[in-house]
This record gives C-alpha cells, sequence and structure tokens, in this order.
C-alpha cells in the first residue's frame, strides 16, 4: 500500500479545493537550485533484509559516541542513562499517553508532569516551570517572545556567548511577528558586554551560563541591570547538569529560564528528540509557554492533577493563544524525570562535581600540549581551546585515529573567524584512559 493511495481524481479534487492547477503549484516559493529533478537515486523496492544490510553498513562507518574516547559537547553531552530509565518509559501507561487532550483523564500522565515541573523549578531556582518545551533552542525563542508582550517592547539583546544555534532558531521563530534581535559578537568571556547595549527599547536580554564556550558567569549584575532598564532577563543553560553544581539562574536574578534537558535521562540520540526546559518568575506565569500542570482534590477529598493552564492554539484561545508551539516531548520530559527521581538531590550534586572534576583533568592534560591555549577561565564540564592548526582538521586527524576530540567552534559559527577554537566537554562517562588517548593523539597531530 502507498503512503497516499489517491488515486488522479482524488489529486485534481484536492488541488481544485485549493485553486492549485498542478502540484507543482504547492512549491513555487521553493527555489529552483534546491529542487530535485526526477527520482532519488535509490533501489525502486527492496526486501526487509537487503534494507537492512544497506543501512548496517552505512551505520557501520560512523563512530558512536560509547565506542571512543569521546569529548564532543557543545548543547548535546553524553551521560550515563540508567536501564530504569528505558524500562519504565517503555512500559505501555506511559509510553502510548502522550498528550492529555482529555487531561484529568490521564491522571498518571499529569502527575509526572507535575512532578517534572516540580523537578526543573527546584533545578532552576524558579518558583515555576511549565511541562517542557521541544528543546533548549526553541524554548529560548518562546522566551524572547514572552518577554516582548510582557514588556511590550520589541528588541532583544543576545550575548556573543550564546549557542549559534539557538540564535538562528530563536531569529528564525521571532523574525516572523516583527522582534528585532542584536547578536553580539562571538566571545569567550563577555556575557556582561550585554549591558552596554540594554536601551529603552530592549525587551530583554538573553545570555547563557555556562556559554557555549564552557565559561560558568554570575549573570547578577547583568539581571541588575536589566530591570533596572525595565527589561527581563533570560538565562540560557544547555547542559543542565550544570545547575547541580553552579548557582542557579533564580538565585542570579533570572526572570525567565531556557534549557536543554537532554542531558538528564536523554541519551544523545543523533541530536534528538531532546527537551527544552522553561521556568519562569510567577507573576509572568500567564504569558508562559505550553501548558501547567498542578495539584488539586476530587470531591472526595483525593490527591488528584489538572490541567491548569494550556493557552495553546489546538485549545480554546487559537490566534489569542500565548503560543502556538505544539508538543511537550512528553516520553523525554517522563525520561527527565525518572533520572531526577534517581539521583535525587545528593545524587545530582555528586554527578555535576564528578563532571566538573573529569573536565578539569582533560584541561590539564591538554594544557600541557605544546601550542595548546585554554581559553575558558571557569566551566563546569566544557571548556574552548585555540590550536596551532586549524580545529576541525585537528578533529579529522584525531577521529582517524580512534578518538573524537570534540567540536570545532567554526563548525557552529563559520563566519566567526575562530576556526583554530575546539570546544571540548567531559562528563562521568569519561575516563582516565580517554584523557591518556586525547591528549597522545593530540600531542601526535599537532
Amino acid at each position: 500500500m502507498r503512503y497516499l493511495p489517491l488515486t488522479p481524481d482524488d489529486r485534481s479534487a484536492m488541488l481544485a479545493a485549493i485553486g492549485a492547477k498542478s502540484i507543482d503549484d504547492l512549491f513555487v516559493d521553493v527555489p529552483q537550485a534546491a529542487r530535485r529533478e526526477g527520482f532519488v537515486d535509490l533501489p525502486r523496492l527492496a526486501g526487509e533484509l537487503e534494507v537492512e544490510r544497506a543501512l548496517g553498513a552505512l551505520a557501520a562507518k560512523n563512530t558512536a559516541a560509547g565506542s571512543a574516547p569521546f569529548f564532543c559537547g557543545a548543547g548535546a553531552y553524553r551521560h550515563h542513562v540508567p536501564a530504569t530509565v528505558d524500562h519504565v518509559i517503555q512500559r505501555s501507561e506511559f509510553l502510548t499517553s502522550y498528550t492529555p487532550y482529555q487531561p484529568e483523564i490521564a491522571q498518571g500522565t499529569l502527575q509526572y508532569l507535575y512532578e517534572f515541573q516540580t523537578q526543573v523549578a527546584n533545578l532552576t531556582g524558579m518558583p515555576v516551570a511549565n511541562a517542557s518545551l521541544y528543546d533548549g533552542s526553541t524554548a529560548m525563542a518562546e522566551g524572547v517572545l514572552m518577554a516582548t508582550r510582557v514588556t511590550r517592547r520589541n528588541k532583544a539583546v543576545i550575548s556573543g556567548g550564546v549557542h549559534p544555534h539557538y540564535v538562528a532558531a530563536t531569529e528564525t521563530v521571532v523574525h516572523a511577528v516583527g522582534v528585532e534581535t542584536q547578536v553580539l559578537a562571538a566571545a569567550v568571556d563577555a556575557e556582561a558586554a550585554v549591558i552596554d547595549q540594554i536601551g529603552p527599547d530592549t525587551a530583554c536580554v538573553v545570555v547563557q551560563t555556562p556559554n557555549v564556550f564552557g565559561t560558568a558567569t554570575d549573570v547578577t549584575k547583568i539581571a541588575e541591570a536589566a530591570h533596572a532598564a525595565g527589561a527581563l532577563l533570560i538565562v540560557v543553560v544547555t547542559e543542565a547538569v550544570s545547575m547541580g553544581l553552579l548557582k542557579s539562574p533564580g538565585e542570579m536574578g533570572a526572570d525567565i529560564v531556557a534549557a536543554e534537558g537532554q542531558s538528564i535521562g536523554n541519551a544523545l540520540n543523533f541530536g534528538g528528540p531532546y527537551v527544552g526546559l522553561f521556568a519562569c518568575r510567577e507573576k509572568l506565569i500567564r504569558q508562559m509557554p505550553g501548558r501547567l500542570c498542578g495539584e488539586t482534590v476530587d470531591a472526595d477529598g483525593a490527591r488528584g492533577f489538572v490541567l491548569t493552564l494550556s493557552t495553546r492554539e489546538q485549545h480554546i484561545r487559537r490566534d489569542k493563544a500565548t503560543s502556538n508551539i505544539c508538543t511537550n516531548s512528553g516520553l523525554c520530559t517522563l525520561a527527565f524525570t525518572i533520572h531526577m527521581s534517581l539521583l535525587g538531590e545528593t545524587g545530582l550534586r555528586r554527578m555535576a562535581l564528578l563532571n566538573h572534576e573529569t573536565a578539569t583533568a582533560t584541561r590539564d592534560a591538554l594544557a600541557s600540549i605544546p601550542g595548546v591555549e585554554v581559553l575558558t577561565p571557569r566551566f563546569f564540564n566544557e571548556f574552548a581551546v585555540r590550536l596551532p592548526k586549524n580545529a576541525t582538521e585537528v578533529v579529522e586527524a584525531l577521529a582517524k585515529k580512534g578518538v573524537l576530540a570534540g567540536v570545532p567552534y567554526g563548525r557552529l559559527a563559520p563566519a566567526a573567524g575562530m576556526d583554530d577554537v575546539l570546544l571540548v566537554a567531559a562528563t562521568e562517562t569519561t575516563t582516565e584512559a580517554h584523557i591518556a588517548a586525547l591528549k597522545t593523539a593530540l600531542a601526535e597531530v599537532l
């Protein structure tokens, strides 16, 4: 059976209904250079066994994160995920109950979302958190939109330390509603530079800590400057485990926290799906995107859970909704909640400390190599180094030696002029043998 088993008459009727003469009319906005003529160069049909063999051969060309010394980060981190997490999320009552459109019937789903919100609020140091978003980058975009609604201003000032992919995703989302973004030049340790750019038209200031170069910053003074000008402070966090050791965004005066929760309970998984964490001040709650679960009691006085706020497009408000984001990454949210429950506060702090200690050992090993300059002055589990050669070429050479050395910053921001900068991350999965292998291989390549 074809994926779309439509007859020519079916297609003609559908095209007529929308006023199109042909299917090609649906693609008039796609540049000709981006269109493909003819079919993709693939076999027209193949058996399941043949497909498995072909895809298996392709997959075997990759070096998987767990099969070699691995130091890649830049917004996606390799952590140990307990077997319990996968076991629980695959239970049918969790795996199949995704979005509660009749919410009060799905008490189990509402309860774990409520527990998730509590965990995120505690982690970020904020009074309220929603039941998640797509990922960290879209959480940042939603934070900027939220700030413009709250302040009735139209400009976002974004630090040069914010992950370039987060910036690009945000600009893609907010430009459609006319929000202006002022993005500062890439800088290893200059989050405070945003202060000089705050003006009467600034809706929000966006900073990241630890930033994309790994630099951890106390943003308290930035928060004070933003508030003095009537703007909001949005703090972006791409490594959720860092909040187990560092001062929380809420303690530093953040109004909105947009974070990536992949590090807790979710494997790298080829780049997704991940889970966006979103928290804010209580006075801003009605402008918060997504959904909010609350606790109540039923007619008999028993504990129960409800969907307190859900001003999304497919619910009542439609065009008046605070957000048109359409999912809460439910299964990834559950994985986060299970892992956090297993760790507890003490476990998370120990895990975070181990991350920092391992990264420090990695930093010391690389700093001893002639020609390697450590750029990041203070960090959690990731730091930037300047190499005497092009970082991409070095990474490729190390990959041939069986070491995945990190992420070249030039890959994230090709126009930044930092092609010799390498981002190196280490977590609790990094061993002394891995660090030694990286040190030896890098010294040989340089």
